[in-house]
């Protein structure tokens, strides 16, 4: 039967990436992460923190920029496979552990990260080391672009909604005369002389 494992988190690391490049010239990198779940108790009534810690290894070129931009409690999410570790200690005892094998890390945006005015930041400013910076960057770039991009299409369909409902309040003004105010005759309009105006002065 066939199964399928992937897994997807939001979190902190609760350390400093660490780094080493296997004999057969691989690169590896190890992150602690932690994931935090908040909820209500229903005995207590009282909000309750659950941390989820997990060990995640990165490889190939994502470790590198891993290694190089990541540090103790930067937000990342990560994508990859579950992994099931089991071993013997040095008394002997069996021990297992679960992990993650990570296919894409993407660095979040942090309170330490500078940004411009323009809402641009140091990481978007400098030109990508890898692919996987470039695909990152170039993602980034598309989500701004949609964000900024105006709407061409809108702006024409909006002046010609304008200029048809002005010319339909002229056309009303122009058409919405008193039937008994025009003549039969001539077809003009008969305008009626009113009394001047007369006020409540004593003089």
């Amino acid at each position: 039967m066939a199964g399928y494992n992937r897994i997807i988190m939001i979190g902190n690391l609760t350390r400093d990436p660490e780094y080493r490049q296997l004999p057969s010239g691989q690169a590896v990198c190890r992150l602690g992460m932690a994931s935090n779940r908040q909820f209500k108790s229903k005995q207590t009534g009282s909000m309750v923190q659950e941390v989820c810690f997990v060990d995640i290894d990165v490889w190939g070129a994502q470790a590198e920029s891993c290694h190089q931009y990541l540090q103790k409690g930067r937000p990342i999410l990560i994508e990859g496979r579950l992994k099931f570790d089991s071993w013997e200690d040095q008394s002997g005892q069996r021990r297992t552990k679960h992990s993650i094998v990570a296919d894409r890390v993407v660095f979040l945006s942090s309170s330490q990260s500078t940004e411009d005015q323009d809402g641009t930041s140091q990481f978007d400013q400098r030109a990508p080391k890898n692919d996987v910076e470039k695909e990152l960057m170039d993602q980034l770039n598309q989500i701004k672009n949609k964000v900024k991009a105006p709407d061409k299409e809108a702006e024409p369909k909006k002046q010609k909604a304008a200029t048809r409902v002005k010319q339909e309040e002229q056309n009303k003004d122009i058409l919405d005369v008193p039937q008994e105010a025009k003549s039969k005759k001539t077809g003009e309009i008969d305008f009626k002389d009113e009394p001047p105006f007369e006020d409540d002065l004593p003089f």
